[in-house]
Formats: structure tokens, C-alpha cells, sequence
């Protein structure tokens, strides 16, 4: 179990080096920061001081080795348009973003669990087909397509849900809340059903296999001839049993919202870390484009190294296989 763990986590600091050089490598050739941050009428002297300011005159392997040691140490560079250090100006748009990702998530869940309960228990039936194909297209269905077209009918044409913005806020513990107001809560749904659609698809399907594997076995049907009903079959033997891959697939897709909210975030005008990133590319912030990718790929194989050893804590084949192999 030991040597398990110890090649997981060498192997997901492989991964976050490699990230790294290409993130680094991939950012600097966003063009000069110094282009934007100063007037076209900018002189010489003012563009040579604000290159030394920004480090952008030492030799490119030396940026990245500064870059690495000080990410080492949890400091990832100054923005250079907010002037405090990046990672506290993307903390800043993370609890937006958070917020709209869990909004999202249970969204996902309450339209998924039940549609793909009912699909799995009558798939050949009208009901469980229309289920079914509603799922490929929330698979085929692209982001920005659905977005504007929500825009276009609950904004636009019926007028009832704004079209862009975050809404009033209420502040908790030095955080700002969309998810306790009216208005908020009303300014989250399009953003929020935007980003639900493909997960609630992914539910649909996971949840439909699930249950026609459960609907086949012995102890289903002794139930049935014991007159249980069907809430209690439903509630009892099959909620309990596709829930166990709905959740493990809906934690490593958690991430997933909060990484590729980037689309939805810019259409709908909300300020989370997605707008940050395309504000920053922009304006080429490199310190905070940066910080955004390392802290999503940070995130990512976070959560499957976690996975990875649940899985070999719960299920001893899976490290058997590992070491053998």
C-alpha cells in the first residue's frame, strides 16, 4: 500500500512540473505585458523601467526558475494590473465561481437522479426513449450555443430572468453571496442551467445504466413478488445503488465546472475566475493567467490522487493489479 501511494503522488508531481512548463512556456508567447500596461506614447526610459519592474529583461530559463521556486513557496507573482500578488485576486473570484459550480452541480443532480431512474426502469417505453435522446443532446449541445439561446428567450423574449450580471449580494463571512437572494438566486439560474445541461446528461445516462443493472437482478424481482411498491423499491434498492457512481463521477466532473466555466462566465457577464482569465489574456496579466491554469491542473490531479487512493483503500484488486503490473 505504501509503494502505492508513494508512485501516486510522484506521479502527480510529474504531472504538475509538466503543466507548469507548458503553462509558463505557453503564456510567454501571449506577446509583451508592457504593451498594455503603458500609452503608445510611452517613451524609452519609462518601457525600459517597466520591463525591469515586471522581471521581463532577465533570460527566459531564469524567469521560469524564479517562477518555480516562488510557486514552490505559494507565491505566484504579481498581477500586473491589480498590483497585489495573483493568487489573492483569483481567491477573490473563487467563491463566485464556487458558488455557480454547486448551484450548477445540484441542479445537475435534480433534473439526472430521477429522469435517469425513470429511463432505466422503462427503456423501451416513450418516456425512457425522450429521456435518452434529450441526453444526447445535452452531450452535442455546445456551452455558448445554449447560453445565448437562453439568453435570447428568458431575457429577451419572455423577460423574466435577467440576462447577464451576478445580482444582489449578501455578504457572510467576508464573502459575497448570490445563492441567499431573490435577485441572486434569479441572476444564477440561466449561467447555472448552462453549465447543468452536459452534467445532468452525463447523470441521465450513468444513472439509466445503473438501474437496468439493478432492475435484472434476483433480489428486485423476490421484491416485486412480495408486493413492495414501487417508491420502495425505487428508494431502497436502486436510489441506493446508482448513487455510489453518480457521486464518484460528479466529484471528478466538480472540478470539470469549476476549470471550464470560462464560456459561460463571459456570456453571461458573471465575475468569477472564468471572466478573470479571459480579462486577463486580454490585457496579458500573465502572473494571473498563470495562476489560473496551475491552480485547475493543482485541482484536477488533486482530486484524482484522492480518488486513486479511495479506490485502492476500498477496493484492494485495484492495488493488487497496480503492483503486479
Amino acid at each position: 500500500m505504501t509503494a502505492y501511494l508513494i508512485r501516486r503522488v510522484f506521479q502527480a508531481l510529474f504531472t504538475m512540473l509538466a503543466m507548469a512548463v507548458l503553462v509558463f512556456a505557453a503564456v510567454y508567447m501571449l506577446g509583451n505585458p508592457v504593451d498594455a500596461l503603458l500609452s503608445p506614447d510611452s517613451d524609452q526610459i519609462e518601457r525600459a523601467a517597466a520591463i525591469a519592474r515586471l522581471g521581463l529583461d532577465r533570460p527566459l530559463h531564469e524567469q521560469f526558475g524564479l517562477f518555480l521556486w516562488n510557486a514552490v513557496r505559494g507565491d505566484l507573482g504579481t498581477s500586473f494590473v491589480y498590483g497585489i500578488p495573483a493568487i489573492e485576486v483569483l481567491f477573490l473570484r473563487l467563491p463566485t465561481t464556487l458558488e455557480l459550480a454547486v448551484f450548477a452541480m445540484v441542479l445537475a443532480l435534480v433534473i439526472g437522479i430521477p429522469l435517469g431512474i425513470i429511463a432505466g426502469m422503462r427503456p423501451g417505453s416513450f418516456a425512457g426513449k425522450t429521456i435518452m435522446g434529450g441526453s444526447i443532446l445535452g452531450f452535442s449541445l455546445p456551452a455558448f450555443w445554449v447560453g445565448l439561446m437562453l439568453v435570447l428567450i428568458f431575457a429577451v423574449q419572455l423577460q423574466v430572468l435577467p440576462s447577464g450580471g451576478r445580482g444582489q449580494t449578501v455578504q457572510v463571512f467576508g464573502i459575497n453571496l448570490a445563492s441567499l437572494t431573490l435577485d441572486g438566486l434569479k441572476h444564477m439560474i440561466l449561467p447555472a442551467t448552462t453549465l447543468a445541461l452536459y452534467k445532468a446528461s452525463l447523470v441521465i445516462r450513468v444513472c439509466e445504466s445503473g438501474t437496468r443493472e439493478v432492475m435484472s437482478q434476483d433480489y428486485i424481482r423476490f421484491a416485486r413478488a412480495k408486493g413492495l411498491g414501487f417508491w420502495r423499491i425505487v428508494s431502497v434498492h436502486i436510489f441506493k445503488n446508482v448513487l455510489i457512481p453518480v457521486v464518484t463521477i460528479m466529484g471528478m466532473e466538480f472540478g470539470g465546472l469549476l476549470a471550464f466555466s470560462v464560456v459561460v462566465e463571459t456570456i453571461f457577464a458573471y465575475q468569477g475566475m472564468g471572466e478573470l482569465l479571459i480579462s486577463s489574456i486580454n490585457r496579458l496579466d500573465r502572473p494571473v493567467v498563470v495562476t489560473y491554469l496551475l491552480f485547475t491542473t493543482v485541482m484536477f490531479v488533486g482530486i484524482n490522487l484522492v480518488v486513486d487512493i479511495l479506490y485502492a483503500v476500498l477496493d484492494p484488486r485495484i492495488r493488487l493489479s497496480e503492483e503486479s503490473a
